[in-house]
């Protein structure tokens, strides 16, 4: 298949989806297209499913490139079996952003974690954690307080997460600044095309927050 044969195949479901679009794809080593002699791409069904699967990762999951890569190296060496979260539908019929997601209590959060309730506790009152008006934590707050828990081990507390909450709300806020023009737009497309561009440059800023603290760590290392 051309790449134009790929973008018909797939714009029913994600109708922002463009040449550039793939090629990024391409460049972060998710897809690899065949060439021919003449350079041009080719691509097969088993291509253009797995495509639709980093799309859909991104766009109901909202996961990090990197994330849905390592999925896909799972995915190649048959050690996880894929299971995609099922899509919620706006009264248009198109598909919603919304991923049906799992939600916490205190208590289950504590118990699928393997931690004290201390932890989790000290990590909502530093505000580490949010809590929705129920009570309730998304199902992100587990990588928390598993990450968190690792560094507990090292004698750094919830109040000491604080900064890196902070850190991450400003990249959030940088997002949105970004994507705010197609967000205030009432068709599909437009959202689609938020959505698609939220989890590039919400990608590109962790990594470039990555880049930051491994050159502190290079300077501590010498």
């Amino acid at each position: 298949m051309r790449i134009s044969d790929v973008l018909r195949a797939l714009r029913a479901e994600f109708p922002n989806v463009s040449h550039s679009k793939l090629r990024f794809l391409e460049e972060q080593g998710l897809i690899e297209p065949v060439r021919t002699a003449s350079g041009y791409r080719q691509y097969s069904p088993a291509d253009v499913e797995r495509l639709r699967f980093v799309l859909v990762e991104q766009r109901d999951r909202y996961l990090p490139l990197k994330v849905i890569k390592e999925r896909l190296a799972a995915l190649d060496a048959g050690t996880e079996v894929e299971q995609l979260v099922p899509r919620l539908a706006t009264s248009d019929g198109e598909p919603g952003s919304a991923a049906v997601r799992q939600r916490y209590t205190v208590d289950a959060l504590v118990s699928a974690a393997g931690v004290e309730r201390e932890l989790v506790e000290g990590l909502i009152e530093a505000g580490v954690l949010r809590q929705a008006p129920g009570g309730q934590l998304d199902a992100r707050s587990l990588d928390v307080v598993v990450l968190a828990a690792g560094l507990a081990e090292y004698g750094i507390e919830p109040r000491h997460l604080r900064s890196l909450r902070t850190a991450a709300d400003r990249h959030v806020s940088l997002v949105h600044q970004v994507v705010s023009p197609w967000r205030g737009q009432q068709s599909a497309s437009a959202r689609a095309h938020a959505g698609t561009v939220a989890s590039e440059v919400g990608e590109l800023c962790a990594q470039l927050h990555t880049v930051f603290v491994r050159q502190g760590i290079d300077d501590l290392t010498r």
